[in-house]
């Protein structure tokens, strides 16, 4: 496609036709046909916003299936001895899987938190780098970070947590490295506060906002952890983080379940966004989210998988779904969480909580990150919104990054997701021992 042409999908069920010129959205609607255009047919089907996934742990793929019985500081305790025997290739491996899978479920922009480094090899971001550019979606990449081991009254062993110094000076080196504000974003992210020191904490803050960068944690995930810091800390974790300066508007945290209402103030207050995970909070056990209270307080809201050892199944649009059943049943009224609302999270309410105002709508001027979605099943429905977030799950017919196409007709354009799963299996087969 030439510098002067135009991209139209044509036909849509909803909105009708998007024009895309210069890997941006240039019209939604009627748009008038011009010489030159190129016409992708998308009669009957649906177009959204590409989906932003907010909260995700890539390497997760190696270990799906384990512990499923387990509370969070079980699943915790069982799986770190088998994450430290993970090698860059293996994570490499697990975030080629995991990335396809997701662009094959509708994402055009997933954020990775990966806080395990063992032997503090950071080349393991080079590779979750490598992963998104083979497969064409945007990467906002989280350099995670544990340095409370047992030994030190944390969570984790001792053999896959960091010195402080050792973190930060690797945060600053990944973030030079490979950060370009657009199709990798690099964040800092101390894991959560009970695999972290509050020195870690504060010095992470003052290293993303001298260089510009979000922070991201895992915050209020379990009645535990709020227990684990009333012990050492005399206080809450929300007000824990506040005190270290992380209750602000470029922080989004993750899971965000056990807040109080005066909590769910402050984070409205403070434009602090949250990563909703339902599926893997269910399969935890670990609580619902207050959805519908935190977007009515002013907070960002997004949708996140979270690692597939607790969400085995890996997409995203199965999230939309589930998120619209846990608000409803939380609140135990039907009309308390519409599918709009589950969409909207899924799209701009995760653009927000990353940072972004060029994705997650469907307007002229922002960027081209576009989903076609089959409608071959929602003929006999009225409302297509409604039968898309409703109706059985489904893979992207179409997906656009830029403009640009990254799945055609229902398969990666650019990668075998076959050969991705064959060097995956092999790998994880060896830690089954």
């Amino acid at each position: 496609m030439g510098r002067a042409d135009r991209l139209v999908l044509r036909g849509a069920r909803w909105p009708g036709d998007v024009a895309v010129r210069d890997g941006l959205i240039e019209a939604v609607g009627d748009v008038p046909p011009e010489d030159g255009d190129e016409v992708l047919r998308c009669g009957g089907d649906v177009v959204t916003a590409g989906l932003v996934n907010t909260h995700h742990h890539l390497y997760q793929w190696m270990t799906r299936g384990r512990a499923v019985d387990c509370d969070l500081f079980g699943w915790l305790t069982e799986l770190y001895p088998v994450w430290a025997r993970l090698d860059v290739e293996d994570v490499a491996a697990a975030a080629r899987v995991g990335l396809a899978e997701l662009a094959l479920s509708g994402c055009t922009t997933a954020a990775d938190h990966h806080y395990l480094v063992p032997h503090g090899d950071d080349s393991v971001f080079d590779a979750i780098a490598g992963a998104a550019r083979e497969v064409g979606i945007r990467i906002h990449l989280a350099r995670g970070s544990m340095d409370l081991g047992e030994s030190d009254g944390g969570l984790p062993p001792d053999a896959v947590v960091e010195d402080v110094d050792a973190i930060l000076a690797s945060t600053d080196a990944v973030a030079d490295r490979l950060h370009d504000g657009d199709r990798v974003v690099v964040t800092v992210a101390p894991c959560s506060p009970f695999s972290v020191s509050p020195a870690l904490l504060r010095e992470s803050a003052a290293l993303a906002r001298a260089r510009g960068l979000r922070l991201h944690t895992h915050l209020a995930e379990t009645i535990d952890e709020e227990r684990d810091c009333l012990a050492r800390f005399g206080r809450r974790p929300v007000e824990v983080l506040d005190d270290l300066g992380w209750i602000a508007g470029d922080v989004w945290v993750a899971h965000g379940i056990h807040f109080d209402d005066a909590e769910i103030k402050r984070l409205g207050a403070a434009r602090t966004g949250v990563a909703h995970c339902p599926s893997s909070n269910a399969r935890l056990a670990a609580g619902a989210c207050r959805v519908t209270d935190l977007v009515e307080a002013g907070a960002p809201v997004g949708l996140g998988v979270d690692g597939v050892a607790s969400n085995e199944v890996g997409a995203l649009f199965p999230e939309l779904r589930q998120a619209l059943y846990t608000a409803r049943q939380r609140a135990g009224r039907p009309d308390a969480f519409s599918p709009t609302d589950a969409l909207a999270l899924a799209t701009e309410g995760g653009a927000a909580c990353l940072g972004r105002d060029d994705i997650g709508r469907l307007e002229p001027g922002r960027k081209a990150d576009l989903v076609v979605w089959p409608g071959d099943d929602l003929g006999d429905v009225p409302d297509p919104l409604a039968g898309l977030v409703l109706g059985p799950d489904r893979r992207a017919r179409h997906v656009l990054v830029d403009g640009a196409p990254v799945v055609s007709d229902g398969a990666l354009v650019g990668a075998s997701i076959a050969g991705y799963r064959e060097d995956l299996a092999r790998r994880a087969r060896r830690l089954w021992t």
